[in-house]
């Protein structure tokens, strides 16, 4: 080759961005139609463990990952759930107060029963002896939930079931405030009219 041509230039081979056709952005809460189906759904299969987590999943607020490190302690210290526990966050670092419904009490009961859990074990176990269920296990799982009731689970995540609820509080009471000290949020941001 002679040192006065030009040598063609290649650019290298663009790469496909990573969430090239998938949904981003916020994933929506669930409707309540949708919480009322995935919860017969479970309750006709006998499904015992999973309805209890769906249950507290969607009382509790909590995100993902404290969902999944609950222990027994914190919801069923006596072996009888709780009106109200309190678990605190991971990412704040705070406290987190919340009221568990009849439904989930009963679910929660019922699963400690067969499972006969001790106060100082995770409340959902994982595959390891003291381990707790990974939150990439709860993922599945939310996954599964929602395809069985015949919606994209690529839609919906574990996030969703934390949205749930204070979704429905605030379209119920329409106070913001409300529904951050319910998730346990430490900002707060009020609306202003321009």
């Amino acid at each position: 080759m002679n040192e006065n041509e030009a040598i063609p230039f290649s650019s290298p081979p663009r790469r496909q961005p990573w969430n090239k056709g998938k949904l981003i952005g916020a994933k929506p809460p669930l409707r309540a139609s949708h919480v009322w189906s995935i919860r017969t759904k479970l309750q006709l299969e006998g499904r015992t463990r999973d309805l209890a987590l769906f249950n507290l999943a969607i009382d509790s607020k909590l995100r993902g990952c404290d969902v999944v490190a609950v222990r027994v302690a914190d919801v069923a210290p006596n072996g009888y759930s709780l009106d109200r526990a309190t678990v605190r966050q991971k990412k704040t670092g705070r406290p987190v107060r919340f009221e568990l419904t009849e439904q989930t009490r009963q679910a929660i009961d019922e699963y400690l029963r067969m499972t006969r859990r001790k106060p100082g074990e995770f409340l959902f176990a994982g595959r390891g002896p003291g381990a707790g269920l990974t939150t990439r296990q709860y993922a599945r799982l939310v996954g599964q939930w929602v395809a069985s009731v015949g919606l994209d689970p690529l839609k919906f995540g574990t996030h969703s079931l934390r949205r749930t609820k204070a979704t429905l509080i605030y379209r119920r009471t329409d106070n913001l405030r409300a529904v951050q000290l319910l998730l346990g949020t430490a900002t707060y941001c009020p609306r202003t009219t321009d």
